[in-house]
């Protein structure tokens, strides 16, 4: 199914916390030769005392992104990006890293209703995974939002409502490879078959 690209891809997953995007992108890259799954948490959490600045951080950790993007694709390979985007900035840098590499760009909206959202953070926060997973739920720990969590996910909704060209996808919770089939058949109808 590789041969099938012309050019590389740039992939967006965006979603709330806990919606899969990091699970779908080592999915999606695991089936791809030399496909980057750039998961910028995993960069965030690599820089010195970013909880300390986590603003500063998270935008450290994105510029860093972009140069990896750039490389990868002007060498003609895929990237995918995890990442919850709820401000028109950084996917417009992503826009930007794709026509510098004549790649395409495919923007992906995980979508899950807020209370389902809501839990599934919930539950990975009782049970972390990984340290990505340790990190976000010290991220939110930082807020003074009541409700952090639904106050992220109607955020991301009300971007999104402006966001015509993001592809929605429903999120399966419990079942990632329902997930995942569906996620082939967008990237397939916007000419990235993977």
């Amino acid at each position: 199914m590789y041969d099938q690209i012309v050019g590389a891809a740039l992939v967006l997953l965006n979603g709330p916390p806990a919606s899969g995007k990091s699970t779908l992108a080592e999915r999606l890259v695991a089936v791809r030769p030399l496909a980057l799954n750039l998961d910028i948490d995993l960069i965030r959490g690599q820089l010195g005392g970013w909880l300390n600045q986590p603003t500063e951080a998270g935008l450290a950790a994105r510029a860093l992104a972009i140069s990896m993007i750039d490389t990868h694709l002007r060498s003609g390979r895929d990237v995918v990006v995890p990442q919850f985007v709820a401000r028109p900035d950084f996917i417009e840098q992503l826009e930007r890293a794709a026509a510098r590499a004549d790649a395409s760009f495919v923007e992906i909206a995980l979508q899950l209703p807020r209370e389902e959202a809501v839990s599934a953070f919930e539950s990975r926060r009782r049970s972390p995974t990984s340290s990505t997973h340790q990190n976000a739920a010290d991220l939110v720990d930082l807020t003074n939002a009541t409700d952090p969590l639904g106050e992220m996910h109607d955020a991301l909704q009300l971007f999104l409502d402006e966001r015509k060209s993001a592809h929605r996808i429903n999120v399966v919770r419990g079942n990632i490879d329902s997930t995942l089939a569906t996620l082939l058949h967008t990237l397939a109808e916007c000419g990235a078959n993977w």
